[in-house]
């Protein structure tokens, strides 16, 4: 069974953290070849957010706080590579398509042994610039550990509270609250 990286999104953050954000269900990689020739120490705001916790979606080369380790075929490695491939010729300039194809193979294989965890694993990247090197730490969230610690959110109902109602209409002076 092969496994690979796509984008996840929770809530709505990464549209207003990355300058473009990834769609989810994109095919994730690292990405962080995008920042080998950037002044990593001048880089601020939205690009500076993409650097230090960024996942790059193959499609639309968005970022993506998060990503999910799924099952994937063989023919959806190959069509990632090929994307891939393709993005790197058309916004990295790659000199030629087998130069691109080598080059996206590397990263989708990287972002395959991301995804070593087992399927459901969320995936997020704290990178840092230390003694001129780029440095990453990936983090996961595992599925299912426990019942109490596999959910981020809960809903925990309490028996003894009071009863709440809230009337819209009343509140917004057209009628009468119910009673």
């Amino acid at each position: 069974m092969l496994k690979a990286l796509r984008t996840i999104r929770l809530d709505p953050s990464d549209a207003f953290v990355f300058s473009r954000a990834a769609e989810p269900g994109e095919w994730a990689v690292a990405g962080t070849f995008l920042f080998w020739d950037a002044p990593v120490a001048a880089l601020n705001g939205k690009a500076r957010a993409a650097f230090r916790s960024g996942l790059l979606g193959i499609n639309g080369f968005g970022w993506s706080t998060l990503a999910v380790v799924v099952e994937v075929r063989m023919e959806e490695r190959e069509a990632a590579i090929a994307t891939l491939a393709q993005r790197l010729m058309t916004q990295c300039g790659a000199p030629d398509i087998a130069s691109a194809r080598l080059a996206a193979q590397s990263e989708i294989m990287a972002g395959m042994l991301l995804a070593e965890p087992p399927v459901g694993t969320l995936v997020a990247v704290h990178r840092s610039f230390e003694d001129g090197e780029i440095r990453e730490r990936f983090r996961t969230l595992l599925p299912g550990v426990d019942e109490n610690h596999s959910r981020v959110f809960s809903f925990i109902e309490e028996p003894d509270a009071p009863e709440e109602r809230l009337d819209l209409l009343a509140l917004q002076g057209n009628t009468r609250p119910h009673e």
